[in-house]
């Protein structure tokens, strides 16, 4: 039974206690696994180098995860030259087939989605139900997708004539090889959509997953396969960013890439892209700097769980999560009451752990980032809740740990114009919701944003205004986060992201994996 329910990232007050029990049971059997090593893949074969990274959990970095072989630019040359030659049969399969396979995938992933999470929690901290979401979240997507190939009779339209002999049909047909490059926060959903996407189009994919992620990377190429996908359709390379990931995003064979990650690698790649002999796809998904508005009106018990979600759901490192937060002065006094007892309610700790909402942040570094971010702010404004190094306390000085952070800023701070991914809530007043906004969209990113209020001209005022591809209004679930496939499209504005304007998860995304071509026949 606990693999037929489904997690999702809005679920609140569903009975999961089998739910609970079916995942401890699988941390047991994951754990006896700890330390294997994960070669990359090669045209169905396994590429051992012989250079091991190590990989460790981020909640307790005594302890390694898994040991993987780091691709050489011989491997990247020969996965693209098998990608290639198997893409020229994969074109001319019948979408439908396509999709019948992308769909065995989406069921193999469903059967096999508490091994996926368990996967994922011990890899990069999230917490079981944020994993187990994003298992949830890579079926559907490669189901959704498979679904938009079908309703649009694999993308083939006729048009009109000019004359009545003439038959002219529009068709998109795919680009070749994509890079499909994912990061380490959804790993499974994003590398699952991205890849998905580029298969059912017609393409190939060389697939670099983040560093932090490779058990999670594997069982995404064993459902491929499993559904009977072709070798050389789908293969794996592990590796630095700065090496493989350049590598394949500049190689000759790459005819596309699709990338989640950083404003500043995203924006690297688009320039590789579109500085060859022609232009070339780029689809990449930026990061953000997230504005709630909480308003006279709002519920502020919903506000207050909301806002706390969206903020410290994976310790705050979602594109979408939650970093700023505007408040209307009348009610400014109550609602920060509020979020901070939400705030103090988040349980930090191990997230293979039932009672952890909370784990760490991925690496050293980010906590360092959360702790400048900190420091900053002390000297120009006033933490009101947190702001302490979790790393002096015993209980955590073997993980990565940032404390959940609430500051009260003034609103040239660079705390409301910098991400810093990480639990850190930056706090001003307003009286003139359409001022606030104004300042919100003064960001270079627009990604998500969400509305507390009762007015419903507040709320087609924030949606007509705030620049950004996703919003909400009155959502206790994530005042921000919480995109699901076909439900919420997830589209980033100016620096969260890039090429046609059309984001994961909508209606519109599988298309962008393909060139239009129109075809006149004269009878």
């Amino acid at each position: 039974m606990p693999n037929k329910f489904k997690i999702t990232y809005s679920a609140l007050n569903a009975d999961l206690s089998l739910i609970h029990k079916a995942f401890d049971e699988e941390v047991i059997k994951v754990r006896a696994e700890l330390g294997r090593e994960f070669p990359s893949i090669v045209g169905g074969k396994e590429i051992k180098t012989g250079v091991l990274n190590i990989k460790t959990n981020p909640a307790n970095t005594n302890e390694v995860i898994a040991k993987y072989h780091v691709a050489t630019e011989a491997n990247v040359n020969e996965a693209f030259k098998i990608a290639k030659n198997a893409q020229k049969a994969w074109g001319a399969v019948p979408y439908l087939e396509r999709v019948s396979i992308v769909n065995k995938a989406a069921d193999i992933i469903r059967d096999r989605k508490m091994r996926i999470a368990v996967l994922m929690t011990l890899e990069v901290g999230k917490n079981r139900m944020e994993s187990l979401g994003d298992a949830e979240e890579s079926a559907d997507l490669l189901s959704y997708y498979g679904e938009q190939m079908v309703n649009n009779n694999g993308y083939s339209h006729p048009l009109g004539k000019l004359s009545p002999n003439e038959d002219t049909r529009d068709v998109l047909r795919p680009y070749g090889v994509f890079s499909v490059i994912a990061p380490f926060n959804f790993p499974m959903a994003l590398g699952a959509g991205m890849a998905s996407a580029a298969i059912l189009g017609g393409n190939a994919v060389v697939f670099k997953p983040s560093d932090d992620a490779p058990g999670t990377a594997h069982e995404l190429y064993l459902a491929f396969r499993d559904a009977g996908l072709p070798e050389g359709l789908f293969q794996v390379l592990y590796g630095k960013g700065a090496a493989i990931g350049e590598a394949m995003t500049k190689h000759p064979m790459c005819d596309g890439v699709a990338f989640t990650g950083s404003k500043k690698i995203g924006m690297s790649i688009i320039q590789t892209m579109h500085s060859g002999r022609y232009a070339k796809p780029a689809l990449v998904e930026l990061g953000g700097k997230n504005a709630a508005f909480v308003c006279a009106t709002a519920d502020l018990d919903k506000a207050a769980q909301g806002c706390m979600k969206s903020a410290f759901g994976l310790s705050g490192q979602k594109c979408s999560a939650l970093s700023r937060l505007y408040v209307h002065e009348s009610v400014y006094a109550s609602f920060i009451e509020k979020l901070i007892a939400q705030a103090k309610s988040v349980k930090i700790g191990d997230p293979a752990k039932q009672e952890n909402y909370m784990g760490p942040v991925i690496s050293g570094a980010t906590v360092e980032r959360h702790l400048s971010a900190i420091e900053d702010a002390r000297k120009i404004g006033k933490i009101i809740h947190g702001g302490n190094d979790l790393r002096t306390q015993a209980e955590f000085k073997n993980g990565h740990f940032a404390e959940p952070t609430i500051a009260e800023l003034p609103r040239e701070s660079r705390h409301f114009q910098d991400e810093f991914f990480s639990p850190f809530i930056a706090v001003t007043k307003f009286t003139d919701l359409s001022e606030a906004i104004d300042h919100a969209n003064t960001a270079e990113y627009g990604l998500t944003g969400g509305i507390f209020t009762t007015e419903k001209k507040e709320i087609e005022f924030f949606m007509d205004h705030y620049e950004a591809g996703v919003l909400y209004a009155n959502r206790a679930s994530g005042a921000t986060t919480g995109a699901w496939p076909g439900v919420q499209s997830f589209c980033g504005w100016k620096g969260s992201g890039g090429g046609s304007g059309k984001g994961g998860c909508g209606p519109y995304y599988v298309s962008q994996f393909m060139r239009e071509q129109s075809r006149t026949i004269m009878g």
